[in-house]
């Protein structure tokens, strides 16, 4: 159960989300959304619905613990970000239909645009826990979305999904396992590895990639992956409660 209530900011003082900003934010995100997918692919259908279950888990965040009263332009790239991704999502239904490097080049915008919400939100001093797992969230979807677009496109077998799915493994193993549900310390080791892993789907996806490093790349990027996700379970472990 979320809990939705304005967060306190202070003794007496109730932050009301900036409902209203996000609402027009959507608005505009949307129309291009749909003039960029409708391009793009034969139907902006699936964009579209990814987008609005986005827009809706995004609601229930601010609302549930948003501690500013602007939505700012951080987050409105973190959501420019996920309606990147609402295309390459749309994308799965139309993998022979959809060239590569229409993947290969949203893939790598979404990424370029990983962190500099992050310095956006330093700088407006608009930082915050939802502004975080937005990121997070958006990172981890990018990587779920191009290792399946890779599998279904056959250009590689689903192991792939080891390297694309790695934290929802991780999220689903916290729910059997409750010291994995635990905060972990910033890192930037961790960090550093979650660009590692866009970087190498996004390069398997690069249509003039040699057939020859496609098995390497994907086995490299997984066991760093699979190293870090070591490195923090063990930590969590060890200082569970």
């Amino acid at each position: 159960m979320v809990d939705v209530t304005p967060q306190q900011n202070g003794p007496g003082i109730s932050v009301r989300p900036p409902m209203a900003e996000f609402a027009a934010t959507v608005a505009l995100m949307g129309l291009g959304l749909l003039v960029l997918s409708s391009t793009v692919l034969s139907t902006p259908l699936w964009s579209i619905m990814a987008f609005g279950i986005c827009v809706g888990l995004v609601s229930v965040g601010l609302r549930g613990g948003y501690p500013h009263t602007v939505f700012g332009l951080c987050n409105t790239v973190t959501l420019g970000r996920a309606a990147l991704l609402s295309v390459l999502f749309g994308a799965l239904f139309e993998v022979n239909a959809v060239s590569a490097w229409v993947v290969f080049w949203l893939a790598l915008v979404i990424l370029a645009l990983d962190g500099v919400d992050g310095w956006l939100a330093r700088r407006s001093r608009l930082k915050s826990a939802f502004g975080a797992r937005f990121d997070m969230e958006t990172d981890a979807a990018l990587g779920a979305l191009l290792a399946l677009w890779l599998l279904i496109s056959g250009k590689t077998g689903a192991e792939i999904l080891v390297l694309g799915f790695m934290r929802y493994g991780f999220v689903l193993a916290g729910m059997f396992w409750p010291a994995l549900r635990a905060d972990l310390p910033e890192s930037m080791r961790r960090k550093t590895i979650c660009v590692v892993q866009i970087a190498a789907l996004i390069a398997l996806v690069f249509p003039l990639l040699p057939a020859g490093l496609v098995t390497p790349i994907a086995v490299a990027a997984a066991a760093v992956l699979a190293m870090s996700f070591a490195v923090d379970t063990i930590w969590l472990v060890r200082h569970r409660k």
